[in-house]
């Protein structure tokens, strides 16, 4: 009779307990949200919704975006603003681009994978990578060269979807790895052959960088992503063997031109100028179609 009335207690106080951080999570989600303000975007949510979505998330956010072109989701202590509207991108990206920083949050989430590059940074660092890289393409020599090779690795992408006529296939992996075969190609002056499938190594950090993209893009979701990551336990396991396929790669690959430079003086390329391209790289994969920046209001 006592172990019966002492697992009646635990559920009673498991049950209440769960209500208590339940309504506790709500009153922090919907308080301090100027929800029925005309002034603020409208809201269609919270952020937990998207996880009903998260397999086709961007037809999800494309299919409101029809509905409202600038719309909030709100979560715990602040809210997530999206827009499709080219005047509010365009007075974040360029008018009031300095008002507008990643954040603390977006840089803890994506460091592990783009580092300290000019994706993952703000203020003097992102000025920094961002002058190297207007310098870079600035180069007449590289323009010409760079387009070239996306003419050339282009055709090939159209003869890999007309091999494919009748058949149903992954359009974003073929966009990808011409992009990675042009890219590395330009940056490196390496023929990973993603497209053709004929490079073993290449073939692996293809697989490597877009698993991490998708294991990255999960961190917004997963709450408990810190703790797994300190006890390397699933997702964040994958993720850190990953990222060891893409540093390993990469590495070899500023190993063998360092050697190419040491014994050609007159090379064109530089370091620095390979280091840049491989951030490209991160930004060309990333698949999202909608601007997402937080508003902490």
């Amino acid at each position: 009779m006592d172990i019966l009335c002492l697992i009646v207690t635990f559920i009673a106080v498991s049950f209440l307990t769960t209500i208590l951080c339940f309504s506790l999570l709500l009153l922090k989600i919907y308080t301090g949200k100027s929800i029925q303000d005309p002034s603020y975007p409208p809201v269609n949510g919270t952020v937990f919704s998207q996880l009903i979505y998260f397999n086709k998330l961007y037809d999800y956010q494309t299919q409101v975006a029809t509905k409202w072109s600038t719309f909030r989701l709100l979560a715990p202590g602040h809210s997530e603003v999206y827009t499709t509207d080219p005047r509010n991108i365009e007075h974040v990206l360029k008018t009031n681009f300095d008002k507008y920083s990643k954040g603390q949050t977006n840089q803890l989430i994506v460091t592990d994978l783009l580092g300290h590059g000019i994706f993952a940074v703000d203020g003097d660092k992102w000025k920094q990578q961002r002058k190297l890289a207007s310098f870079e393409f600035s180069t007449r020599v590289l323009r010409d060269f760079s387009c070239s090779v996306f003419r050339e690795n282009a055709n090939k992408l159209v003869g890999a979807v007309s091999g494919l006529s009748g058949r149903v296939f992954d359009m974003q992996d073929l966009f990808m790895r011409c992009t990675l075969d042009s890219i590395f190609k330009v940056g490196f002056g390496v023929e990973l052959n993603c497209l053709e499938g004929s490079n073993k190594e290449g073939s692996a950090f293809m697989k490597a960088f877009d698993e991490s993209n998708a294991l990255t893009y999960g961190r917004y979701v997963d709450p408990i992503w810190e703790l797994k990551r300190y006890f390397s336990i699933g997702s964040e396991a994958a993720l850190k063997k990953n990222i060891k396929v893409i540093d390993d790669f990469v590495n070899q690959l500023i190993k063998n031109k360092r050697n190419l430079l040491a014994q050609n003086q007159d090379c064109v390329s530089s370091i620095s100028h390979n280091i840049y391209f491989l951030c490209l790289i991160l930004l060309l994969s990333t698949q999202l179609f909608i601007l997402v920046f937080s508003s902490w209001i």
